[in-house]
């Protein structure tokens, strides 16, 4: 016997809530501030009078991107504030989300690395007009500027995003194989694996939010990486294992210390070398990765 059916603000919500949560987490690049955000879209979608609401759909990504981009501004302050480096939360993602392409790109490390870089108007422009493809004039109710604005917003902001973001797309084989290296090499204590799997000017970002070690600034060059994470596993007392996993839509490793969840490994690869490194150790980041979570661009 089936239950009660919900009402219509609640399917409407339910229905949609895998694209709110993907339109947050990417506007906000963490997980705990985005499942936030859908609380208090909640909390004005139920206000709603759904006779005026003609495509619901919309109207949720509205409310979602406003929350989204008043949070946004709020975490600006915190960040500013923040002790070392600041890496996007990173999710431990469904496998549908690894073959969606264009949805691994969007969520990827590197990109969102790039998107921390755009205010907080050019990123909610950019996210739903590149990732989600939504019109001019649908942006422009959302972020509360006229249709030509968001034109103009949404030009700049490709502009720079296509300048900062990785030269070359390369496949998951290709990034899991770079991450194999690296693993056999932090696994084995071997420092001449390590150095051979990083670039020569390889960048090491490292977020421990003053919670865990971590360099207080990106670490520059395979041989100064290498050393430091030796001379950094050499502290540790436990045995070190990572896993490969995927996290944010693409190969990523999950470190763990005598069990436990030690930290979230995330690389750009380039010619088969790691170009970049982000190593998120902050604890209060590593809630998404015990658990799949789902995301959509649709």
């Amino acid at each position: 016997m089936s239950g009660p059916a919900a009402d219509p603000a609640t399917e409407a919500f339910v229905a949609h809530r895998n694209l709110l949560f993907t339109v947050a987490y990417e506007m906000l690049g963490s997980a705990a501030d985005a499942e936030d955000v859908l609380q208090e879209t909640w909390l004005r979608w139920v206000e709603v009078d759904l006779d005026r609401v003609r495509d619901p759909r919309a109207y949720l990504v509205r409310i979602t991107t406003r929350q989204s981009l008043n949070r946004l501004r709020a975490m600006q302050r915190r960040k500013e504030a923040y002790i070392g480096p600041w890496l996007p939360e990173p999710v431990l993602t469904t496998p549908d989300v690894a073959d969606d392409v264009e949805l691994a790109e969007s969520v990827s490390m590197a990109l969102m690395l790039v998107l921390e870089t755009l205010s907080p108007t050019e990123r909610a422009v950019f996210v739903l007009r590149e990732a989600f493809d939504l019109g001019y004039g649908e942006i422009a109710a959302a972020v509360g500027k006229s249709p030509e604005a968001v034109r103009q917003i949404a030009h700049r902001a490709r502009k720079h995003v296509d300048a900062r973001r990785p030269r070359e797309s390369v496949s998951p084989s290709e990034t899991r194989a770079a991450l194999e290296s690296l693993q056999r090499a932090l696994e084995t204590g071997d420092l001449r694996g390590l150095i051979d799997v990083l670039a020569p000017d390889v960048v090491v970002v490292g977020d421990g939010g003053g919670l865990k070690h971590a360099a207080l600034r990106p670490v520059v060059g395979a041989d100064k990486a290498a050393r430091m994470f030796f001379g950094g596993l050499a502290k540790l007392e436990g045995a070190l294992t990572a896993e490969l996993t995927v996290v944010n839509g693409g190969p990523a490793l999950m470190v763990h210390l005598d069990g436990e969840l030690d930290g979230i490994m995330a690389v750009r690869v380039e010619d088969g070398l790691i170009a970049g490194l982000y190593y998120v150790r902050n604890p209060e980041k590593l809630s998404h990765v015990e658990s799949e979570t789902s995301l959509t661009l649709r």
